[in-house]
């Protein structure tokens, strides 16, 4: 009786520690895809958002704000996973220099034990349009 109870208690661990490992699977993949999907975005957004007019009257590189936002929100929703909730928040667009800083936080929930726990998951961006002359 004392061997078996032992191998129940060793297999409620071993599904446990299972369930714990896609858990954190599952948080570490989230939050690899949001930075990418973030500096992928952002990056294309500022290419996109380049003043073409400022550039051939001054010969200054800068960028359209609404421009840049239109774009940066179309190429965040045509990639982001459907599953999740975002919220974006656009902190600061510097039309010149080009600056931007963005932060993307989502909201994932999970279950543990029939226990639903909730994950809020953020990635924070600063990004600087730099052009080879």
């Amino acid at each position: 009786m004392k061997e078996s109870m032992w191998g129940i208690f060793i297999v409620g661990v071993g599904v446990l520690g299972i369930a714990l490992v896609f858990l954190f699977q599952s948080l570490t993949n989230t939050e690899e895809s949001n930075t990418n999907l973030l500096k992928e975005a952002t990056s294309a957004a500022m290419y996109d958002s380049i003043d073409i007019a400022a550039y051939r009257t001054s010969g200054i590189i800068k960028i359209d704000r609404e421009k840049f936002a239109e774009n940066f929100y179309r190429r965040f929703a045509e990639k982001a996973d459907l599953s999740y909730t975002y919220k974006l928040d656009i902190y600061d667009i510097n039309e010149y220099p080009p600056k931007v800083s963005i932060k993307i936080s989502t909201t994932t929930a999970s279950t543990v034990n029939n226990d639903i726990m909730e994950f809020e998951l953020s990635s924070k961006t600063d990004a600087i349009l730099e052009l080879p002359y």
